[in-house]
């Protein structure tokens, strides 16, 4: 079969392909991404970087630092930070954007360094969003941020890729924040999680960049891994309109033109092939959405705008605020229905409703400048909008605006969890940018045209939204890992199968804190010893006395949720365990596994057999033993009379990742290659 997109501008930032290897999803690979985006965590990076002992940048073109986060921080500690992040910046030669320029993402895309047909990684969740350009964007930790400094390069597994048909077209007043709302609560139950979705269909033509950026964006909260849209006629007269109103080092009118010439002399490269193999087709009828509205305090769930609004949701906070809603385009909707709310009452101000707090903030000054001479700026600020930075703010809970205690807040940002913006105590909605300020003036939670007419109306039950799954033919180039390719041969020191008793963990999302508690994650001086008698302490005490070294841990879906701690994948290969097989892991629960030397693959197969046969206790013991052939691919299991009595598909170890595992972990690789390279 032929490669998706994804998998396609994978291979062009590939390193080390034997010559006529593809890339596949499940490979293991090492990736040179055109850029890494860096923000405030780059002052946690900065010492990451110093401590595996790197003193240059290995590409100074490669970084990108963006200040975003706590720019309303001006407390003495935070701008210590900013200024130190500052200097190396211009130590080391890499752009450097500083404080009040705007949102990360926003600047990458604005500036370029966000390209199509590229592969930029970012140490953010929302990296998702340079997929709305055609840019492959995708979030990495900061191990392999400080990697990437180091070498140019870290590995990535080539994720499983959704195909996600946008059939028709959007009626009036349905935006990009309505698909990717509806598309969270229709498909809630992890069709995509770890997944790259790739947007294919007719509907897609008639999609503005700004709401294909809104929706690849928040692809993140559907649980996928990136969000790409192919580049077409849409991206590239867009870019040719930048390129006069607002060119940069990167966009200007010769490199647009170029980018142009090589989408239509060499169109099999910006697209996927006719046969490409996905994991999971969906599709999405966009002429039948009407506006929706997320929550309260969850993604997962979302109620037509019709619906709601008869419920008149009394709220005290709004925000048109964040990387997903807060370009010119928003803030002109926004400002649209405040001008057609002024028509129909002539002679009165409109103005934001009494006991409610709206805030705007634009995603970057260059946004700013734009919505300032269109007038926009100002008929918000009239109407009673308070303004913020460009920032991020009140969307990840820091600076002025988060709601309290007992509050309701409608927000156009992209994530309403309990606490995220404020106290836990609070609920929050996410809307479009036209709702939220409709629902700023009318202070309860309505349409544009409910705050036209002053009242919500009678209430009309809107059309049900048509979607659907389809069937995926069987691939060899399926996230299981039977990837059409030769079985890659194993490198000095890395063993080309493992064996050992099977121990299987039934439970479904064993979060980091159930295999290594929080209470200990600060305790800098535990020693491996102590380690290996806490290891999964709060899913089952018994876990330590019955792991032996050497066993291969076999887990159910979504293994290692929850916080970014590193010592929940140390405290398991202190047990002496070198492989964990699940169902699903968490991506960064993944990462975190293999740059500290813990292999952890998937294979749903497998765990759908253990299943049928073992349900208790907490840890089972299953007297089986597996034997794990990495390089090719394949888990056997045999029985205690030594018959072989299951056999499935994993993903393959490849070069990359068999480095990382031989050096100990991603730090040990990076210093053994800058050593060989000094």
């Amino acid at each position: 079969g032929g490669q998706t997109l994804v998998e396609k501008i994978a291979q062009r930032h590939a390193v080390g392909l034997g010559e006529g290897e593809s890339v596949r999803s499940g490979d293991f690979i090492a990736i040179r991404p055109r850029h890494i985006m860096t923000h405030d965590n780059t002052g946690a990076v900065i010492p990451k970087f110093k401590s595996i002992g790197a003193t240059r940048l290995a590409d100074a073109r490669q970084p990108v630092f963006a200040l975003d986060h706590d720019i309303q921080n001006t407390g003495d500690k935070n701008l210590a930070k900013y200024r130190g992040i500052e200097q190396f910046a211009a130590t080391h030669g890499n752009k450097f954007y500083p404080a009040g320029r705007g949102i990360a993402h926003q600047v990458l895309v604005e500036e370029g360094h966000a390209w199509p047909g590229t592969m930029v990684v970012g140490s953010d969740s929302h990296s998702n969003m340079y997929g709305g350009i055609g840019c492959l964007g995708t979030p990495v930790v900061r191990t392999d941020a400080a990697a990437i400094w180091a070498t140019a390069q870290t590995w990535w597994q080539a994720p499983p890729v959704a195909r996600v048909e946008l059939r028709g077209a959007l009626p009036p007043g349905v935006v990009g924040k309505d698909v990717i709302v509806a598309l969270c609560a229709l498909f809630a139950r992890d069709e995509v999680l770890n997944h790259a979705v790739e947007f294919a269909g007719d509907g897609v033509r008639a999609l503005a960049v700004e709401d294909r950026l809104a929706i690849a964006n928040m692809t993140t909260e559907w649980g996928a891994l990136a969000g790409l849209f192919a580049v077409d006629e849409a991206t590239l007269r867009w870019y040719e309109a930048r390129a006069v109103t607002h060119p940069t080092d990167v966009v200007s009118a010769a490199t647009v033109a170029g980018l142009r010439r090589s989408v239509e002399a060499e169109p099999s490269l910006w697209r996927a092939d006719a046969d490409a193999a996905y994991a999971k087709r969906l599709w999405l009828d966009l002429g039948s959405l009407t506006p929706h509205v997320s929550g309260p305090d969850t993604v997962k769930a979302a109620t037509p705008l019709a619906v709601l609004e008869a419920r008149r949701v009394a709220i005290h906070k709004a925000y048109v605020v964040s990387c997903v809603n807060s370009r010119a385009k928003d803030l002109r909707e926004a400002a649209d229905v405040v001008r057609a709310v002024q028509r129909a009452r002539p002679g009165a101000q409109v103005r934001v409703a009494a006991g409610v707090a709206w805030y705007v903030a634009p995603a970057s000054t260059q946004v700013l400048a734009d919505a300032t001479a269109s007038g926009d700026w100002q008929v918000l600020v009239d109407a009673g909008a308070r303004t913020l930075p460009p920032g991020c703010g009140p969307c990840i809970g820091l600076g002025v605006g988060l709601l309290e205690d007992g509050e309701v807040g409608i927000s156009a940002t992209n994530r309403n969890y309990k606490g995220r913006m404020g106290s836990k105590l609070a609920h929050t909605y996410l809307a479009s940018p036209a709702v939220v300020t409709a629902s700023a003036l009318q202070g309860y939670i309505c349409s544009p045209a409910a705050a036209v007419r002053g009242d919500i109306g009678n209430a009309v039950e809107p059309p049900s939204v048509r979607y659907g799954i389809e069937p995926s033919a069987p691939s060899t180039a399926s996230a299981a890992g039977a990837a059409a390719l030769s079985s890659s041969a194993a490198i000095d020191g890395f063993p080309a199968a493992l064996s050992g008793r099977l121990v299987f963990l039934p439970a479904d999302n064993l979060n980091t804190d159930g295999i290594y508690p929080g209470k200990y994650t600060y305790q800098d001086d535990i020693t491996r010893e102590q380690m290996r008698t806490i290891v999964m302490e709060n899913y089952d005490p018994e876990f330590s006395r019955l792991v032996q070294p050497e066993d291969i841990v076999v887990a159910g879906a979504n293994f290692g949720t929850g916080s970014s701690r590193e010592q929940a994948a140390t405290a398991i290969l202190a047990a002496g365990v070198r492989l964990v097989v699940c169902e699903s892991a968490s991506e960064t629960f993944k990462r975190n596994a293999v740059n500290n030397g813990l292999l952890v693959l998937e294979s749903p197969p497998l765990v759908a057999w253990l299943r049928a046969r073992y349900s208790a206790p907490l840890t089972v013991i299953t007297g089986l033993d597996a034997r794990v052939a990495l390089t090719d691919g394949r888990i056997t299991l045999v029985d205690a009379a030594g018959a072989s009595i299951f056999e499935a598909a994993i993903p393959r170890i490849g070069k990359a990742a068999q480095e990382i595992i031989v050096a100990g972990g991603l730090e040990n690789w990076v210093r053994l290659r800058m050593a060989a390279t000094s």
